[in-house]
């Protein structure tokens, strides 16, 4: 009869421990990673990443920490009830510099795992192109007359 009494705590205790674990915000992103390509120089490097929080309470998204000034973080203040949607954008501010970028920014919250989150940004940014002025075309070799008949 002890026994029995043990298992039938320890089993309690354990359905307590794991109803315990999945309580909480949870934070689900659609994607964790955004290769823009080919950004023409001075182009748009701006990314929404969409989130979900999928847990039953409020998720809190603190300020997040990006891998270099030239990364930009924008996100949300307000708390994101359960079930609710929002976006973290992330723009890359060097668009005026060309070459490949691989950049990051940290998201931390008030889930109880996941609390930093990295977002990826990547692509390469196109040199300058060089404005090219308008050329006369002479395939006629000869020139326009003017024919006013009066």
């Amino acid at each position: 009869m002890k026994k029995l009494l043990v298992v039938l705590c320890l089993m309690l205790a354990s359905m307590s421990f794991v109803a315990a674990q999945e309580n909480g915000p949870q934070i689900t992103f659609e994607k964790t990673t955004h290769d823009f390509g080919k950004i023409p120089y001075n182009g748009d490097g701006t990314y929404e990443f969409r989130f979900q929080n999928t847990g039953n309470e409020p998720l809190i998204l603190t300020q997040p920490k990006s891998s270099c000034g030239c990364t930009v973080p924008e996100w949300p203040k307000k708390p994101i009830l359960p079930g609710e949607s929002d976006v973290i954008r992330v723009t890359y501010k060097n668009t005026n510099r060309p070459g490949n970028f691989n950049k990051y920014v940290t998201i931390f919250s008030n889930t109880k795992d996941n609390k930093d989150v990295k977002l990826y940004i990547k692509g390469s940014v196109l040199p300058q192109q060089t404005e090219a002025l308008p050329t006369k075309d002479n395939t006629m070799g000869v020139s326009p007359i003017n024919n006013t008949s009066n």
